[in-house]
């Protein structure tokens, strides 16, 4: 089933849905009300029952979050959305903020009243979220207040809980069995002197008990609450439709419980509880502090095992890199047929795309919303076509796709940049430039113990030396067989978390023109020990293996401003393409694939 390109977005109903607000904030006699992307879970990834932001804005970003006060309403978005923000609210009623370099508090202190009350859900917010923006409307005389959620107050045709069955994910494919998982985990806590962890993030939960589910698009997760103990059992809460299908594969050291049962669970709990401050929620340190019990204030200890993958993982993520790097070639090929004739639209690209994956018989499905943007939608970095929005692909375009497919053996992501006919020099410089920002991180090597905040700069300096820049980090994580945004490492200005041998990251450089055109090029990268690369000395170094392989259009490339060794290893990238694909796709795909990996 192709996925539904139809806009969700509804900024016309923004202003008759703020004054409904305003009126219930009005009723429980508060100045103002925080709105945020996150669910419960507080993933990165929500249902459509908790895209309370976007009912309320018309704002589709993948974070942020609305301050709605009296007379102002505060939208807060990041780099990647100042374009889009501006197409899907309405301005005269929400104002963009600019965030973080805007935190919540600070605009709360400048813009709301002497002794102001701002309510929000305690479910809905971190830990460290409330106690940063406390802190700082607290020196303005202003306070937050814990409250139901004003929004599902107002939203009366608000969709139900997702409801789908979840599914074991086999060691096969996991590389581990959960009991193992559970008991490692464990061990961590009784090594940090703790009794008890509460997880909340989805990924987290399904990693660590090798389940899959349907419960957020394009994700395969089941949305859940969990405590793990120190001797390895684990309670979790979950709707009981969801779980008819796993609970042999859970065995008895999992006990299942209602969701509802949950606060009650937590007030049960004794001795030292290990709670993650930046993605557990207030309520659930609220209830564990009233209940005299401890908190340990650590990391959920999944996130960093999760991440750092293991054999099985890391030899399936490969796989599926290969299947999907052969739909690609099959898709890149159509496209340079098919573009030049004429009749293209953003949504019949996506659409083929999609087809080429399903075509391998092994799509469980696309990892995201596909990219498919051309001209002057291609700079809104997460642009999500439209039946409204839906542009013809032209000639003299730049077409940028950034795409992905879930398999069960693996997670991808990639990103390419297409000339439709011939760009101008403008365009090809600036590809090429980002082109050598990818090579470049691509080919570094760093001493162990360094984060990706080190090895942000070494994909931005070749778009720095001409002045421009791009506002989004360079890379995330990415899980295996779950969610395609994955912490806690990345390659950005604000990553400390140092980076790991088994760690996937994508490499995505790009540079963006408003109104104009966008550029992207993205590979996956596993972090390796650089002893398996030629030539490392005897520190202690890592460096990258690259995961993906799909042409990259030669016909962007300025190739003069290429330097020998930028030009020896997109040759040598180009011929392992060739060499991993070329008995993967058609008779015509393959003939297409030859000389869309000629030497340059």
């Amino acid at each position: 089933m192709f996925q539904s390109y139809e806009t969700r977005s509804e900024p016309e109903k923004g202003p008759a849905r703020l004054s409904e607000l305003r009126k219930a904030m009005q009723s429980e006699d508060l100045q103002g009300f925080i709105v945020p992307r996150a669910d419960v879970h507080q993933g990165e990834y929500v249902a459509d029952r908790d895209a309370r932001l976007a009912w309320l804005t018309g704002f589709q970003g993948s974070a942020g979050f609305c301050v709605a006060l009296e007379d102002n309403a505060g939208v807060f978005i990041d780099g990647r959305y100042t374009v889009q923000v501006k197409t899907q609210v309405d301005l005269e009623h929400f104002t963009p903020v600019s965030w973080p370099s805007n935190q919540a508090g600070t605009w709360i202190s400048e813009h709301a009243p002497e002794g102001a009350v701002i309510g929000f859900d305690p479910w809905l917010h971190t830990l460290s979220d409330v106690e940063k923006t406390v802190g700082i409307i607290a020196e303005a005389g202003q306070s937050l207040r814990p409250c139901r959620n004003l929004i599902d107050v107002i939203w009366h045709d608000q969709p139900g809980s997702p409801k789908v069955a979840a599914f074991a994910h086999p060691v096969e494919f996991s590389g581990e069995s959960h009991s193992s998982k559970r008991a490692r985990m464990a061990q961590e806590l009784v090594a940090d002197g703790e009794d008890h962890a509460v997880i909340t993030l989805p990924d987290s939960i399904c990693w660590l008990l090798n389940i899959r589910g349907h419960d957020v698009s394009h994700n395969p997760v089941m949305q859940g609450l969990l405590i793990l103990h120190k001797d390895g059992r684990v309670d979790l809460f979950a709707d009981p439709d969801k779980l008819h299908d796993v609970h042999d594969h859970l065995g008895e050291q999992v006990i299942c419980h209602s969701p509802d049962d949950f606060p009650a669970c937590l007030a049960d709990l004794k001795g030292v509880v290990r709670v993650d401050p930046a993605s557990a929620p207030f309520a659930v340190a609220s209830i564990l502090e009233a209940a005299g019990a401890e908190i340990s204030r650590n990391p959920d200890p999944c996130i960093l095992p999760k991440a750092v993958k293991n054999k099985t993982e890391l030899a399936g993520m490969r796989t599926a890199h290969l299947r999907d790097g052969a739909a690609m070639a099959e898709f890149l090929c159509w496209l340079s047929e098919e573009a030049p004739k004429g009749g293209l639209t953003e949504i019949s690209v996506a659409q083929n795309l999609e087809g080429f994956r399903r075509a391998t018989n092994a799509l469980y499905d696309i990892s995201f919303e596909t990219i498919s943007a051309t001209g002057p939608h291609a700079p809104i970095c997460h642009y999500r076509v439209s039946e409204d929005s839906n542009l013809p692909v032209e000639l003299g375009q730049v077409l940028l796709v950034d795409s992905g497919g879930q398999y069960k053996d693996g997670t991808t992501d990639i990103t390419r940049t297409i000339a439709v006919g011939e760009v101008g020099d403008d365009e090809k410089q600036c590809f090429t430039r980002v082109l050598q920002g990818m090579i470049a991180l691509s080919r570094v090597r760093w001493p162990r113990g360094l984060s990706g905040r080190d090895l942000d700069p070494i994909a931005r300096y070749p778009i720095w030396l001409a002045g421009h820049d791009f506002d989004h980090g360079t890379g995330h994580g990415v899980g295996a067989f779950l969610s395609v945004h994955e912490g806690p490492a990345r390659i950005a200005r604000i990553s400390e978390v140092p980076l790991l041998p088994g760690m996937i990251l994508s490499n995505e450089p790009g540079y963006y023109r408003e109104g104009k055109f966008g550029i992207r090029i993205e590979n996956l990268l596993i972090v390796q020990q650089a002893g398996d690369l030629p030539g490392a000395d005897a520190r202690d170094m890592l460096g990258f293996e690259t995961l993906a392989y799909t042409p990259i259009d030669r016909n962007m490339i300025v190739v003069e401003m290429l330097s020998k060794d930028e030009r020896d290893w997109l040759n040598a990238y180009h011929a392992k393409t060739f060499q991993l694909l070329h008995d993967q796709v058609s008779k015509k795909a393959a003939i297409w694939l030859e000389m869309a990996c000629a030497s340059l």
